[in-house]
């Protein structure tokens, strides 16, 4: 029921949406473009996969939401908050309470 202009994004679980619907959808033109990183059969080997073919869609592997600079982020956080735990002095408990046990 999508209109063929309507762009359909999935970036979550390819599960969303039954299995082959997308395909079959988008091929009917509605909705006429897709972006997506995820895939009903992962990973995705030598190319197979019809969305790899279709000039309407989109496709990444399942790191189309990062980027350098949140990878960055992610990281040195990490490894703070590992080094601080093996000092003994753990960051950002959730629940202090339970440290001392």
């Amino acid at each position: 029921m999508m209109q063929p202009s309507a762009l359909i994004v999935n970036t979550s679980r390819a599960e969303l949406i039954e299995p082959g619907a997308l395909l079959a959808a988008l091929r009917a033109g509605r909705p006429g473009y897709a972006a997506v990183d995820v895939y009903e059969h992962e990973p995705i080997l030598n190319g197979d996969h019809s969305f790899l073919s279709m000039p309407n869609v989109v496709c990444t592997p399942h790191l189309g939401w990062a980027e350098w600079d949140n990878f960055e982020l992610y990281f040195a956080e990490a490894f703070e908050q590992i080094v601080a735990f093996a000092e003994g002095k753990p960051l950002r408990l959730m629940n202090p309470d339970v440290k001392p046990r």
